[in-house]
């Protein structure tokens, strides 16, 4: 399932499925800003669209009624978007926003988020996401200023390594919920082995994939806007932006992942009876 993660707290899925009203953040307008709410909205189209091949692959009645009614609790929009808004908030502290503001909201960074949200929603086309890929390995090692851009601003937020973790994260959750959900008999140093298992593989599909996505939606962007976004980068209140998201979507994922494999589970042992 990893694929799906990158592309994704111990609870009942009773709980899971609940919302509750979230007050408002100073942080929630630089959110907004950068789209997040647009984002929250296409990973929860894939979410929907990855519950159909789960339960294909390991849901033994498939796609019910009844398991298509658990996946849309689990994806819940609300739920999902509040869950970023308070890891983020939590993790930025006392950084500035209003830097951060004024980048997000000038032509520029406005144009940025239109052109990742576009290219996130596109590459849920596995023909467009094949597409970028190979368009990424015939501008590797070509010298390509463009691929050399990307991959600072890659390398200046840590992407490859950060979306790595947040993966096997996320993998091990799904693991968590299905052995406590009683479909496998695993310890946690079984589930931690079979996660990075995986290591080197995921790292590379990682890579590719970053690279791959950014490619796909800075290439209409004019000279020296990469490179402004990776200095702002750099700065300390950019490196604080950084760890905030990945702290806000990867507790999101983490909640979606392990509530999956309590779902999975609890489709075993009721096709079982």
């Amino acid at each position: 399932m990893v694929r799906h993660l990158i592309a994704a707290v111990a609870m009942g899925l009773g709980t899971f499925g609940a919302t509750f009203p979230a007050m408002a953040a100073p942080t929630d307008d630089l959110l907004d800003a950068l789209g997040v709410p647009e984002i929250v909205d296409i990973m929860r189209n894939e979410g929907v669209a990855y519950g159909d091949t789960l339960a294909q692959d390991m849901v033994p009645g498939g796609a019910t009624d009844s398991w298509q009614a658990t996946i849309e609790r689990i994806y819940d929009e609300d739920r999902m978007l509040a869950t970023v808004r308070d890891g983020f908030a939590e993790e930025f502290g006392d950084a500035d926003t209003a830097p951060l503001l004024a980048f997000f909201r000038s032509e520029a960074g406005r144009e940025i988020v239109k052109l990742e949200l576009s290219a996130r929603d596109a590459m849920r086309d596995q023909e467009i996401e094949d597409a970028a890929r190979a368009a990424f390995r015939d501008l590797e090692d070509s010298g390509s200023e463009t691929l050399e851009a990307i991959s600072d601003f890659v390398d200046a937020n840590d992407l490859v390594e950060a979306n790595l973790v947040g993966s096997l994260n996320a993998n091990f959750m799904f693991y968590l919920g299905m052995v406590e959900g009683g479909a496998l008999q695993m310890t946690e140093s079984d589930i931690l082995a079979q996660v990075w298992s995986s290591e080197e593989e995921t790292r590379q599909d990682t890579r590719e994939w970053v690279h791959a996505f950014l490619l796909l939606a800075y290439r209409p962007l004019d000279e020296g806007v990469v490179d402004d976004y990776t200095d702002l980068s750099r700065t300390d209140d950019g490196s604080a932006l950084n760890r905030a998201l990945f702290a806000g979507f990867n507790k999101m994922y983490d909640d979606i992942s392990y509530a999956l494999g309590r779902a999975v589970a609890r489709e075993m042992q009721v096709q079982e009876l």
